[in-house]
């Protein structure tokens, strides 16, 4: 919008400068705020099973939402107060007319050093239509890039460093790991860390303790019962604590013979008493009822397993082993263990949000099929996106970040990302007509690649505090962010101008045909001497 502005002339009426600046460029960012709006909206949908993943996509739906309005009213109705200020020939920060340059000369150095301007009455049509044109990196895309990337001797080192690109992504994207650390989600001076760096380097090769939870009032006294319950822990459990303590369960039973009640009170008494189980004696529940009845309402014991900790593989089994368990058993229970955590971290935050992100993906292609003019423009922006996702892929491995949650929903804000910044230097390019590509993307450059730099500098900028703060989760959103950044400046000033030079789409098929009533008129008028024998001169004029 800001670019847009700066192209229209001063002498313009503010409601012709905001209607042209509106027209120019609110349909794009309706668009591209409709794509992202699409996005999130399937992060924050049921789709996804991750409550984070949920409530960034939903903050996400809503900032954008409201950035939106702010543009539509804030930011136009700042524009037309600037436009109003213009006319009135008033400084743009101070808001007090421009006085003349003889009157500016009697003022003291430093009134003229802060309202030193150039007076619009003494300013020529040409220099009005070119002050857009002077602006410095107008200037620098105009007079030297674009000349440059688009140079015959340029273009093979272009096409070489973009296979060296290639093959760097390719090498991390073989490399690809998933993030199951604790240490990756928590502040880095803490004693978690501290925690989790002796627990992986001391204890990581013996088997996780599981707990083992029984939430339902079962018959306890009941030997069948209990061996249902042993009959689940056989596959996993280790050390034979659960199959004691099922024993010592079984001896008060067959020795007392005593009904429920009178075995409640028995029971209790004896983890009292009995040393050797006094470690169950907090993980037992009793209740009272009414009548004074006693009644176990729920117990707890940890297991071994036969696992261990440093195979992730194994662990994820062993879980998905016991939640079937936990669904079919005639006995509720219920197992946990810190490691499941983030076991159900990844296989739901790398496996939904993947998910996702192809739906989003498919959806935006599906979506801006129906909006572009030409479906060249949503052949490259697939081209594109494919292109940055696997390049920040590979690099993010190459940097030590791995694809946990963080990571998969920076890649699904990517796409839009690269939408975002490509898909207005392709509609230029594609829909151009007449000329030759190398034109058309020295024209693409010089119209779009102003706004996609300084919105590339200024994303740069608010990216830098997120490197400074001590957290390894933050730091792959850092990480992650700036490839994605980096990765797409990357494609719209060197990948992009170089590859559409000597790639479809051809301009020379699209020249319009001249239709026979639109004829051109030729008037030649011959200029001869006084004796009318030569042919001095021939004018003509079309």
């Amino acid at each position: 919008m800001l670019s847009s502005w700066r192209k229209t002339r001063e002498d313009q009426h503010v409601k012709e400068r905001t209607a042209a600046v509106f027209a120019d460029s609110m349909l794009s960012f309706s668009l591209t705020t409709a794509m992202y709006l699409v996005t999130f909206g399937i992060g924050a949908s049921p789709f996804t099973n991750i409550e984070a993943a949920r409530i960034f996509c939903c903050n996400s739906c809503i900032a954008i939402f409201f950035n939106y309005l702010y543009v539509l009213s804030f930011y136009g109705s700042s524009l037309v107060f600037t436009g109003y200020i213009e006319n009135n020939y008033q400084h743009s920060i101070f808001c007090r007319k421009v006085p003349k340059p003889e009157v500016l000369q009697e003022k003291p150095a430093w009134y003229r050093f802060l309202l030193t301007a150039k007076f619009s009455e003494d300013t020529t049509d040409s220099e009005e239509a070119n002050t857009y044109e002077s602006h410095l990196l107008v200037w620098f895309l105009k007079r030297y890039y674009c000349d440059w990337i688009t140079n015959t001797y340029v273009k093979p080192f272009v096409v070489l460093f973009y296979l060296v690109y290639i093959s760097f992504a390719l090498m991390g994207y073989l490399q690809v790991s998933e993030g199951s650390d604790l240490s990756n989600i928590v502040a880095t001076a803490t004693r978690t860390i501290e925690y989790t760096t002796a627990q992986q380097k001391y204890f990581s090769n013996y088997s996780p303790v599981i707990g083992f939870y029984i939430y339902e009032s079962i018959e306890y006294w009941n030997t069948s019962v209990q061996e249902d319950v042993l009959e689940y822990t056989k596959g996993f459990v280790r050390i034979s604590w659960f199959e004691s303590y099922l024993n010592y369960l079984r001896k008060l039973n067959i020795s007392t013979g005593l009904p429920k009640k009178n075995f409640t009170d028995m029971l209790r008494n004896s983890f009292l008493k009995a040393p050797q189980f006094a470690h169950f004696t907090e993980d037992i529940i009793f209740s009272k009822k009414y009548n004074n009845e006693v009644d176990v309402v729920a117990s707890r014991m940890f297991l071994v397993a036969k696992t261990m900790e440093t195979k992730r593989e194994e662990l994820y089994d062993l879980l998905e082993t016991l939640r079937k368990l936990s669904l079919t058993s005639k006995v509720k229970f219920i197992v946990f263990n810190p490691s499941f955590v983030y076991m159900d971290r990844y296989a739901s935050s790398v496996g939904a949000p993947l998910q996702n992100s192809c739906i989003s993906a498919l959806f935006l292609l599906f979506f801006s099929a129906f909006l572009v003019a030409d479906s060249l423009i949503n052949v490259w922006l697939t081209l594109t996106v494919a292109s940055v996702e696997f390049g920040v892929i590979g690099f993010m491995t190459l940097w030590k970040v791995e694809l946990d949650c963080i990571s998969v929903l920076c890649l699904i804000y990517g796409i839009n990302y690269t939408i975002d910044n490509c898909a207005p230097l392709l509609s230029t390019f594609v829909l151009g007509k007449e000329f030759t590509r190398t034109k058309w993307v020295k024209n693409a450059l010089e119209v779009h690649g102003v706004a996609i730099l300084q919105s590339y500098l200024c994303y740069i900028v608010g990216l830098i505090p997120l490197a400074a703060v001590p957290s390894n989760l933050t730091r792959t959103l850092f990480r992650c962010l700036f490839l994605i950044a980096l990765v797409t400046f990357f494609h719209c000033f060197a990948i992009l101008p170089v590859i559409l030079t000597f790639l479809p789409p051809s301009k020379k098929k699209r020249k319009e045909k001249k239709n026979p009533e639109n004829r051109e008129e030729i008037e030649c008028v011959e200029m001869v001497d006084m004796d009318s024998t030569r042919v001095v001169d021939q004018i003509t004029t079309v």
